[in-house]
């Protein structure tokens, strides 16, 4: 091989290990609604229960729910901390809570590999938002 084409061949590998990388950290979780259901005992108040997929390295933004929320994770490893608290590493069967003025400050996939997947269940304000920005 001559001097060029090693040059143009590791051009190229730099290229696409590049937009691999970049396309790894946009990667978003994937949200999937189980089951909305009015709580007719607490007025105003609906419970939700959905599924996160992270792909492999994604993460949160920082965010808070409003919402008692109720984590199970079902597969792969995931990390999680609320403003004040303690990073925590979770896996299958561990569980975590986020009340209502937590701010969750940490949220992403343990892993670079392998996905993860974890159920939610909160109870919310009804028709309010599932996730809000925070700082």
């Amino acid at each position: 091989m001559t001097f060029t084409k090693l040059i143009l061949a590791l051009a190229c590998f730099m290229s696409v290990t590049l937009v691999a990388q970049e396309a790894k950290v946009t990667q978003e979780a994937k949200v999937t609604q189980l089951l909305s259901k009015d709580l007719t005992n607490l007025p105003g108040k609906e419970g939700l229960m959905i599924t996160v997929d992270y792909p492999p390295g994604s993460s949160d933004p920082v965010h808070r729910h409003n919402a008692h929320a109720f984590v199970y994770v079902l597969e792969g490893s995931v990390v999680m901390q609320v403003r004040g608290g303690k990073q925590v590493t979770l896996t299958p069967g561990q569980t975590f809570y986020e009340g209502p003025d937590d701010v969750h400050v940490v949220g992403r996939n343990a892993s670079d590999t392998k996905p993860a997947k974890f159920l939610v269940f909160l109870v919310k304000d009804k028709g309010a938002p599932i996730l809000v920005p925070a700082k």
